[in-house]
């Protein structure tokens, strides 16, 4: 079992600016990797601030030209602000790291914490993050008034969602009874030790996602916890429930590091 801390960096009227975090977990990260603090978790909230990964795409940022913070994590582009739980695992794993099974166990802490309020939620083959599912393609509503099988979307590489009217906004996507991301991840390991982590929607404005092409998927949209349990949450509700979750996850996982296939020698 490996211990686990928490920081509480800052919530509403004392939410962390980008910058602030991102210095703070390289601070802790150089700590971590010369083995001064143990396996840590910075928890907080962002002032609305749009991020792009490393495979993040032009076309995907916003159209309006609103600012973008280039980070050094793995994914695209996605949204953080008020109503929104942002993690970053600071955790020191056997090498070479299996980013994979790092990445499920983030999932599996946010999928255990939605289970507990009554919230079925998932991972989608192929899309980290953890999601919860829509109907069956042939159950949904139409697109803009048009068959599912006409989706352009699913048809034409050039459509842009946000320039489309509502019906193919993100942060409509329960409405249309399609998948929608309820957390977001996305991180990066350095010298065996792990940044970046995970976005989770607690009772966010999901408008802000339609500026953009969330984590550059076009065919799906995000939610949030309040807005599928249809009450009022806060993330000061959910946060002690979100650590003994990842707690239980972390501290007791059986770190293994990333097999390597050798190839025989001629």
């Amino acid at each position: 079992m490996s211990e686990l801390r928490f920081v509480r960096m800052g919530f509403g009227a004392d939410a962390v600016e980008y910058q602030e975090a991102w210095d703070e977990q390289r601070r802790v990260h150089a700590a971590r990797f010369a083995d001064e603090v143990p396996d840590t978790v910075l928890l907080l909230e962002h002032p609305p601030v749009y991020t792009a990964g490393r495979r993040t795409v032009d076309s995907e940022r916003p159209l309006d030209g609103t600012p973008v913070v280039d980070v050094d994590r793995g994914g695209k582009i996605t949204w953080h602000g008020p109503g929104q739980l942002v993690g970053y695992p600071i955790q020191k794993l056997p090498r070479p790291v299996d980013v994979v099974a790092h990445v499920r166990r983030l999932e599996e802490a946010l999928i255990r914490t939605c289970a507990e309020y009554g919230l079925a939620t998932t991972r989608v083959e192929g899309r980290s993050g953890v999601w919860v599912l829509g109907d069956p393609v042939e159950q949904r509503p139409a697109v803009g008034g048009l068959s599912l099988d006409f989706d352009p979307r699913l048809t034409d590489e050039e459509f842009d969602p946000r320039l489309n009217g509502p019906e193919y906004a993100p942060s409509n996507a329960g409405q249309r009874r399609e998948d929608r991301k309820i957390a977001a991840i996305g991180i990066r390991v350095a010298k065996g030790v792990t940044m970046h982590g995970f976005a989770f929607n607690v009772n966010p404005d999901n408008a802000w996602f339609d500026r953009i092409i969330p984590c550059g998927i076009r065919d799906a949209g995000v939610t949030s916890l309040a807005a599928e349990l249809d009450r009022d949450i806060t993330v000061e509700e959910i946060l002690p429930t979100v650590e003994r979750h990842l707690s239980d996850i972390l501290e007791n996982a059986d770190l293994k590091p990333r097999e390597v296939e050798r190839t025989p020698a001629a």
